[in-house]
Formats: C-alpha cells, sequence, structure tokens
C-alpha cells in the first residue's frame, strides 16, 4: 500500500535538490548513511517518526511524503471575461482603488494577484492598511503614490516596488487617465 506513495524517490528529489549526501543528511537527522539509502530504494519502509526527522531537515510537512503531486499540480486559467470588478471598501463614496483578482480560480494558493486601477484622489489621503506577508506591486501605467512607514514614494509605468505589507501602507493614483497596477500578495513565511 505504501508503495504507491513512491516515498523513496520524494526523499531521493528532496536530498538532491538541496545538494545533499546521504552521509550529510545522516547527520542532520540521527540517522545512518545505509538506512538512508535503503529508504530511498525503496527496501525499508520508513517509520513516521523517521520521516518526520527528514521532513524537519527540508523544511517540509509530512503530507508531502504522501501527496500524489502528479494529480494535485495546480493550473488554474482565469478568463478576462470571468473578473469582477470590485471597490477597496464597498461602503466607500469614493473608493481608492478597484481591483480584480487575477487568481480566484485557484485554490491552496500561496499568493494571490490582481489588477488594480487608482483614480485620482482629488486631494483626499489615502486610507492607510496592513495585513500579513508580503505586497508586490508593478505599475502598467500611469503614477502611483505609495505611503510606507511614513515616506511617500512615487512610481511611474514601468517601476515596481516589494515590501513587507505587514506595515502600514497607502496607495494613490496620481495620473488624470488613471493608473493600473498588478498587485501579488503572499503569505507570511512561517
Amino acid at each position: 500500500m505504501l508503495a504507491t506513495y513512491d516515498l523513496g524517490a520524494k526523499l531521493r528529489q528532496l536530498r538532491l535538490r538541496k545538494k545533499i549526501a546521504l552521509v550529510d543528511l545522516g547527520k542532520h537527522t540521527g540517522l545512518s548513511a545505509s538506512m538512508l539509502s535503503q529508504l530511498e530504494n525503496g527496501k525499508l519502509v520508513p517509520t513516521l517518526p523517521t520521516l518526520a526527522r527528514i521532513a524537519m531537515v527540508f523544511d517540509v510537512g509530512l503530507e508531502h511524503f504522501f501527496a500524489d503531486k502528479r494529480s494535485r499540480r495546480m493550473f488554474s486559467i482565469v478568463r478576462a471575461g470571468e473578473r469582477l470588478r470590485f471597490p477597496d471598501r464597498p461602503d466607500s463614496p469614493t473608493p481608492g482603488y478597484f481591483f480584480e483578482v487575477l487568481t480566484f480560480g485557484a485554490t491552496e494558493k500561496s499568493m494571490s494577484a490582481y489588477l488594480a486601477e487608482f483614480p485620482v484622489q482629488d486631494g483626499k489621503e489615502a486610507r492607510p492598511h496592513f495585513h500579513s506577508g508580503a505586497e508586490f506591486i508593478h505599475v502598467l501605467s500611469g503614477e502611483l503614490a505609495i505611503n510606507y512607514q511614513g515616506e511617500d514614494h512615487l512610481l511611474e509605468a514601468g517601476d515596481s516596488v516589494y515590501f513587507d505589507a505587514s506595515e502600514p501602507h497607502a496607495y494613490s493614483g496620481r495620473s488624470e487617465n488613471g493608473t493600473r497596477a498588478i498587485v501579488v500578495t503572499s503569505q507570511p513565511r512561517l
């Protein structure tokens, strides 16, 4: 039954990806190189504690060894006509920005991507917000002012910024014809 999970091949793939020799992996896990070799070659079935030791060294969860990656590979297409446009706050008469979710069809995603439009705010101050993880913005057209940690930064078409989104930040469009950008947010590393 465990053969269907191909535990040995998954272990070998992790080890080779990190370029770790069996002897070195043995030092990190407390397991012998001989035992690790037998595990990789399918001659020995690992116990859960053994797999847990190995998983900790490679910073993966136990599910890595039991998930069928071939059938679970994520691939999700979002057609332009399927996207919906939302204001930053549904109750605001003059939203600070509008966004379309570019990744709404994907499940178990580690990042989210948006197409954002930033209208000129006519002297109104942009509302700061924050969230966990990181944020990346690439300006497609127009100019975008970003306030981060109390400093104003102006981005033009073609400019990008990456930052820790747990710090308060605010956006403001500065172009009469509107500003468009791709915004990508990621989950925090654990």
